[in-house]
This record gives structure tokens, C-alpha cells and sequence, in this order.
């Protein structure tokens, strides 16, 4: 991760968090949106991005932080700084259907980096920032964090879907 010693000290974790914590502890789309300068907020959808990050590219990088281990989700720090790269409707459209084309449910991680790699190739590239500019604005935010590590955002419908899902607790017969 050469270049990349910045964000070191910034956790990629699952899902959509209210704020980072002192670890950082956002998903990928988070921390890019603080790499790239813009306040703090949290991104439920590609579509909560701002305008100058593209919506296919974003949307599979969530997609890959979502379903990465812990430790693989850590190798997608050098991608934060990249994907504030939207293009023309007709490059997001390509950039769409490159990575459709290509995704296959059972994609392993290094497979995945390798499509989203192939997909930043595509039309403009994000303009580079500084390193100096993206450690001061990671830190600023984790200087404001007033937990050491953040804290998973659960709108209700996740709530609600949760007590479908979760294994119902058997009580103990003596």
C-alpha cells in the first residue's frame, strides 16, 4: 500500500455507520467521501454519493467492502482515494455494463479488485489528492469520533429484517 501509509490508520468495516470512530470504522464509499474533502455523512446507496463519484464504480466497491473479510476489506484503503472519477452518461453506462458483463455471483476477492481495477479504467481517472490534504482530513474526523470504534447504522427496515432472519433463542429444559 505504498502511498497509502495515510490511511493506515483508517478501518473499512460493513455497512453504512452514523460517524466514524477514532479507528475510522466506515465502509469504503464513507471514507471516500472524506478523502475527497466533503462533510461527513452516512452512505447508504451509491445515489447518496455526491455527483463527482461515479455511481457503477461505487456502487460494486460497496458491494466488494460488503462482502470482503475483514482483512480483505483492508486491502481496498488504496481504492478510497479514487473513485470521485464520474464521467459522461455514456462512460457510467459503459463502466455499468463492463462490470455486468463480467460479475458473477461466486467471484472471489482478487477477482473482484480486478474488475473494479478494469472499470476505473474506463473514461476519466479521479483526480489526484493530496497526501497531506487526505491525512489531515481522515484525522480531522477522527479527532471529532467520540468512540473508539463506530457504530453500524441500522435503519429500521434492517431492524425489522434482522428478527426474520435471526435464529430464534431456545430456552434451556431442565
Amino acid at each position: 500500500m505504498e502511498g497509502f501509509d495515510h490511511l493506515l490508520n483508517w478501518k473499512l468495516k460493513a455497512g453504512s455507520h452514523p460517524f466514524p470512530g477514532k479507528d475510522g470504522g466506515t465502509c469504503i464509499n464513507e471514507a471516500a467521501l472524506v478523502a475527497a474533502g466533503f462533510d461527513y455523512k452516512p452512505i447508504r446507496t451509491a445515489d447518496d454519493m455526491p455527483e463527482c463519484f461515479s455511481r457503477p464504480i461505487c456502487r460494486f466497491a460497496v458491494l466488494i467492502n460488503d462482502e470482503a473479510s475483514d482483512d480483505e476489506r483492508q486491502r481496498l484503503l488504496p481504492y478510497v482515494t479514487r473513485l470521485a472519477c464520474a464521467d459522461t452518461r455514456v462512460v457510467e453506462n459503459a463502466r455499468a455494463a463492463f462490470i455486468a458483463a463480467r460479475m458473477v455471483r461466486w467471484m472471489s476477492f482478487d477477482e473482484r479488485l480486478r474488475l473494479l481495477d478494469g472499470a476505473l479504467a474506463i473514461g476519466r481517472q479521479a483526480d489526484p489528492f493530496s497526501e497531506d490534504a487526505v491525512k489531515s482530513r481522515m484525522e480531522a474526523i477522527q479527532a471529532r469520533a467520540t468512540s473508539p470504534t463506530s457504530v453500524p447504522d441500522t435503519p429500521l427496515f434492517a431492524k425489522i429484517q434482522s428478527w426474520f432472519w435471526s435464529k430464534p433463542e431456545i430456552e434451556p429444559t431442565d
